[in-house]
């Protein structure tokens, strides 16, 4: 039997809305709040307090600008995040090919 190294993977990304998250700002330099919240099919409140526990940690950037009175909200990967995203990905490829 395989022993499987799940130790390796982030917790930060455990939760599917979070590692949609940063799926989307991997491939896309920044998105707005309302086109993360459609593309994920999440609400406001869920993706808020998703992203705000990934910025805590340094994975994205939060940016809150005004146009006119309204808030516009983007969100970016870091440096940090696309390295620890990466990471997290390559350990799950790895588990897949000592499943397969």
């Amino acid at each position: 039997m395989i022993k499987l190294d799940i130790h390796k993977l982030n917790k930060a990304f455990e939760s599917r809305v979070r590692l949609g998250i940063m799926s989307v700002l991997m491939v896309n330099d920044s998105v707005d709040f309302n086109t993360l919240k459609d593309l994920l099919q999440v609400t406001d409140g869920n993706l808020a307090s998703h992203s705000s526990a990934l910025e805590k940690d340094g994975f994205i950037h939060i940016k809150k600008e005004f146009s006119g009175k309204k808030t516009l909200t983007t969100y970016s990967a870091t440096k940090i995040g696309v390295k620890a995203f990466e990471e997290h990905i390559n350990i799950l490829e790895k588990l897949i090919k000592k499943i397969d």
